[in-house]
């Protein structure tokens, strides 16, 4: 600092002066500035009226004080009466990936659903129904001509060595895998080749119904040749098990080592096929079990296209082919990270066909598009056929309880983690079992829904769901931790499910409805942020219900919590051309015309910048919210006036903040101090959109006030005016002085405080003061401040300011000329 000659001026900041050009208040209006009676004139009454007079004006200057204080807190803090603020920067951040996870541009294809069991794309028409098992099927041999073309094109997965070694020393295989993995064409590849030597009069290999013969004990009857259908010696048998129908029971151990016993007897082999889950993990975990692990995608589509341009005569085109598979548009037109063997298929038809000229471009986008429907839609479509009447106890007054749970539970979870995916896996768990609940009663409300407590499997659940998971950061009350996260195994299938149940499975809405009501109570941001935007994507797609079951509800909740899901998913509304209108229609009504919670939602969507046509409207309907009905809204709109800070037209918004500041209507000038203050509370990752690699996002942990004047330096002189206003003005002197003292110790390295304080620890901001302080401090009344400041920062007995974090603080803002003359002065 300049001397230790100063170390006792004094203890209380200067008073502005008064007829200073940056001063927000105008000299002679209002208690805080005064006619001569505000300066302490004699009233004509007497001593006594001017004392009274005095003490009154002091309470008013201390009930302003306090209200632009009260305004400064997080509005979102309300619902449990706390002063500490919520975690906006893990709602942000939790925004951002769910916008990430859903906004793909996917969710209006070309395809033709109504065909969608098969993929009928120009001349290309390919079965991808992933449900067609066993069960399904008729028994009977299987035809030589299917296995030699099974032969030719079978891609072998990892491990599968190991799978007919253990095939071929203990006869019976349980080969167990999700639905549409290759696992029955492994299985069949397998019994080809065990049973190649074979020389069984009704074919090699065998398809087994499990309709008749009641499964493996019936297989058993069958190789003993009790059935007499003229099976012989070596032939292999293939039997499908449909273990999630309700009621289904699985075999047991000693069923199985019957059944291999007896094709040891009669020199047989068989594979018996399950989905992987809850039920068969007992039959996985034995010593026939194995997992069949999925084929190579890439190999997958290479051998499909040799075949296809085989047969088209082109030898030259499979290299143009595997570019074209590269191209980024494709791969993320296709949006799965593995594919299936009927998916690999499709898509080599599509590649095929585009180079031999039967598909142009946008056909090719469309039909990769398709895949990730396909594959939504059979996961739900006709889930519950299967669902039998509770059965009869016998007496007709013990009631059974039913299994619709155990149902309805991979469904859940796939519906889950569309909406929450790439949230903690106990989130999306958690999540699951809630729309379990609501899918059970909605579809069986007579009963009880019940489900077993420790039959929960995640494998099962990612082989089930295309899942994958890994480890990653987990908001937890306002830290990051590690812990496992959860995504699908590709970006269209969020969407694609989402479109899926909302569009071809109306009752699903109604418990769905409920369920994201649910979701949007939760503290979690990771849950109820997703969820929100998740809510908003659905509305897009019929946003008349959507509107008045979702969005209209939770906008006039008194919860905060509800209403920033209702601003939140009419913000993922609006950033689809299609229906941006509309929502900037219902905002400006609100904003007008709305009841409080109304407007509280509005300003909450205004701030995101999508929900006004420019960012004077915006600012014009946040103005409007805040000074109606003595300020009850100021807080809110302040926020989202700091929010509108982040975008590229930052300087529009400044400038307005100037305005309001200069307005002789006093709910104008407390918006722009509260505001004012705000800004230089907040921190950058609470109310950026921007994914890191951007300007403003490298600098997360960053003050906004002080990454503005480091990013946007053009706008530091107006960014310091702002802030000297706030200092220099008695109602919000105080919480003004406290964000500075926050500003600086963020630089200096100190502890977070109550209000941000130590964002950019360890000196990072430093960039930022270096910018702002000698704006803010150009003449000696502003260094007069900022040195009593930082001696009242040396002097805190919980945090002192050590003389040589305060002395490098100093520097900062009075360069070493200014230093030089200012003690040139004091000597002279």
């Amino acid at each position: 600092m300049a001397d230790e000659a100063v170390a006792e001026r004094a203890a209380e900041p200067a008073q502005q002066k008064p007829n200073d050009a940056r001063s927000l208040e105008a000299p002679g209006r209002g208690p805080e500035h005064g006619d001569e009676k505000a300066k302490g004139a004699e009233s004509p009454d007497g001593p006594e009226a001017g004392d009274d007079e005095a003490a009154e004006r002091a309470k008013e200057r201390e009930r302003a004080a306090d209200r632009i204080k009260d305004l400064t807190r997080d509005p979102l803090a309300e619902e449990d009466g706390e002063d500490g603020p919520t975690d906006l920067a893990a709602a942000a951040r939790a925004r951002r990936a769910g916008r990430k996870l859903l906004t793909s541009g996917r969710d209006f294809t070309s395809f033709d659903r109504s065909r969608i069991g098969h993929a009928h794309i120009g001349d290309i028409n390919v079965s991808l129904d992933a449900r067609r098992s066993g069960v399904a099927m008729r028994g009977g041999p299987v035809p030589e001509e299917e296995l030699r073309r099974l032969r030719r094109a079978h891609v072998e997965p990892a491990g599968y060595v190991r799978l007919r070694r253990a095939l071929e020393s203990r006869r019976l295989l349980v080969l167990g895998g999700a639905p549409g993995t290759g696992r029955t064409s492994t299985a069949l590849a397998l019994l080809d080749e065990v049973t190649r030597d074979g020389a069984g009069d009704g074919g090699r290999v065998r398809r087994v119904d499990p309709h008749q013969g009641e499964g493996v004990r019936g297989l058993v009857g069958k190789v003993n040749g009790s059935e007499g259908d003229g099976e012989g010696r070596g032939t292999g048998y293939l039997l499908e098990l449909a273990l999630d129908r309700p009621g289904t029971l699985p075999p047991d151990e000693m069923d199985l080592d019957q059944l291999a016993s007896t094709l040891a007897e009669g020199d047989a082999y068989a594979v018996v096929v399950v989905s992987v889950g809850s039920a068969a993990n007992p039959l996985l975990a034995g010593r026939y079990g194995m997992v069949c692990p999925p084929a190579p995608s890439q190999e997958l589509v290479t051998v499909r296209l040799r075949e296809r341009l085989e047969e088209a005569r082109d030898h030259e085109a499979l290299e143009r082919a595997a570019r074209i598979a590269e191209d980024p548009e494709v791969i993320e037109a296709v949006g799965l990270d593995d594919l299936r063997p009927a998916e690999a298929e499709l898509l080599a038809s599509l590649l095929a066909e585009h180079l031999l000229g039967s598909l142009t471009r946008e056909e090719l986008l469309s039909g990769c598009r398709s895949i990730a429907a396909v594959q939504a839609h059979e996961w739900f479509a006709g889930v519950d056929r299967a669902l039998a009447a509770a059965p009869s106890s016998g007496d007709g007054r013990t009631p059974v309880r039913s299994a619709t749970a155990a149902l309805f539970h991979p469904v859940a979870f796939r519906i889950a983690l569309a909406v929450l995916g790439g949230g903690s896996h106990s989130a999306v768990s958690a999540a699951a079992h809630l729309l379990t609940w609501e899918l059970s009663v909605q579809s069986d409300p007579d009963s009880t829904p019940s489900r077993p407590l420790f039959c929960d499997d995640p494998e099962s659940d990612r082989a089930l769901s295309r899942a994958r998971s890994d480890n990653g950061a987990i908001d937890v009350a306002g830290a990051e931790v590690t812990g496992q996260l959860i995504f699908y195994r590709g970006s269209a299938l969020p969407a694609a499910v989402l479109a899926e149940i909302w569009d071809r499975h109306f009752p699903v809405r109604a418990p769905v409805v409920r369920w994201l009501r649910l979701l949007a109570d939760d503290p979690r941001p990771q849950v109820s942020v997703r969820a929100a935007v998740a809510a908003g994507e659905l509305s897009v797609r019929d946003f008349e219900y959507g509107f008045g079951e979702l969005v209209r509800p939770l906008a006039e909740a008194s919860s905060p919590r509800r209403r920033v899901f209702a601003a939140t998913a009419l913000d993922q509304v609006a950033g689809h051309a299609s229906h941006r209108k509309a929502v900037r229609k219902v905002v400006d009504d609100w904003s007008r015309y709305g009841t409080a919670s109304l407007r509280w939602t509005a300003a909450m969507t205004l701030g995101h910048g999508r929900a006004a046509d420019s960012v004077d409207a915006a600012l014009d309907a946040l103005a409007r919210i805040a000074v109606r009905d003595q300020g009850r809204q100021l807080a809110v709109a302040s926020l989202n006036v700091v929010r509108l800070l982040t975008l590229p037209e930052c300087a529009t918004v400044l400038r307005r903040l100037g305005q309001w500041a200069e307005d002789r209507r006093e709910e104008y000038q407390d918006l722009a101090l509260v505001t004012i203050v705000r800004l230089a509370t907040t921190g950058v990752d609470e109310v950026l959109d921007d994914e890191p690699g951007t300007p403003l996002g490298d600098r997360g942990d960053w003050p906004l006030l002080l990454a503005l004047a480091v990013t946007r330096p053009e706008l530091t002189g107006t960014l310091a005016d702002l802030l000297w206003t706030a200092l220099n003005t008695a109602r919000s002197r105080d919480v003004a002085f406290d964000a500075l003292e926050a500003l600086l110790r963020s630089a200096s390295g100190g502890e977070r405080g109550e209000r941000g304080e130590g964002r950019g620890g360890g000196g990072r901001t430093r960039p930022g003061l270096a910018a702002l302080l000698p704006a803010l401090t150009s003449d000696e009344h502003d260094r007069q401040q900022l040195e009593w400041l930082l001696r009242r920062m040396m002097r805190d007995q919980d945090r002192p300011l050590t003389t040589e974090q305060a002395s490098a603080l100093w520097r900062l803002a009075v360069p070493a000329r200014q230093r030089r003359s200012d003690e040139e002065e004091s000597h002279g």
